[in-house]
């Protein structure tokens, strides 16, 4: 009798463990990994980078799954539209105009953009890029700010560092680009930083963006919980660490 209370009890304990378990939710998040130190591609083909290790730290603290995929930038908003993932993760700056499509997180990450040149240009602010050909990637803020100054010949492309290799060898005058990942391409580069810098960072009030997590309009359990994670790794401090780490790094 003994061993069949004790077998019984058991299974009482063990039940609401693996239910629990099973219930934890995972949530897919999608992040165009062509964009370091935020989210790239390491030599082993692995998705690393400051906005990878906070979403993971995240999930953890919150109590979900993180599953975090690679997904190209022209066609990420449209697969979340299309449930091909439950949130995006890419260095998204929150805008009113994507806030009319999509709900966001708790910003998790400030960046301003940045103005690369050749070390030789007499380019020392965005406004200076008037008459020049200035590169950026396509959809994306920089792409915003270049398309805010007259006479500037805008060429997007479909990554950054496309952009970045074509001012390199002389076919753009400008790259524009936010600054975080400026610094990784120029500063932390030994192929591009004994011919490029980084001549301005837009220094406004209005310059300063946030990135945010994006997920489908009205899903609020996804953003609850997203939300209780990055307010959890900000109380934490690790997001001082993750910045330490992949933003701040020698």
């Amino acid at each position: 009798m003994k061993k069949l209370f004790a077998a019984a009890l058991m299974l009482v304990l063990v039940i609401p463990a693996a239910s629990a378990f099973a219930q934890k939710k995972t949530i897919t998040i999608a992040a165009d990994a062509t964009w370091p130190p935020m989210e790239f591609l390491n030599q082993d083909k692995e998705l690393v980078g400051f906005s990878v290790d906070y979403m993971k730290a995240a999930a953890e603290a919150a109590g979900y799954e993180a599953k975090i995929i690679n997904a190209a930038w022209d066609g990420i908003f449209a697969g979340l539209v299309n449930k091909q993932y439950d949130a995006i993760c890419s260095s998204v700056t929150i805008t009113e105009e994507r806030k009319k499509t999509m709900d966001f997180s708790t910003p998790y990450f400030t960046v301003r953009q940045a103005v690369i040149v050749p070390k030789d240009s007499p380019v020392k602010s965005i406004e200076d890029l008037k008459g020049k050909r200035a590169g950026s990637q396509i959809s994306t803020t920089g792409t915003f700010a270049v398309n805010k100054i007259a006479g500037v010949e805008s060429v997007t492309f479909d990554e950054v560092g496309l952009a970045v290799e074509d001012l390199y060898i002389g076919r753009l005058d400008a790259v524009v680009c936010d600054d975080a990942v400026a610094s990784n391409f120029i500063l932390d580069n030994d192929k591009y930083k004994e011919k490029l810098k980084i001549a301005a960072i837009l220094n406004t009030p209005e310059a300063e963006e946030h990135y945010g997590v994006a997920v489908l309009k009205g899903d609020a359990e996804t953003l609850a919980l997203i939300n209780k994670g990055i307010e959890a790794v900000k109380a934490s401090g690790l997001d001082e660490e993750l910045i330490k780490k992949w933003i701040l790094a020698e």
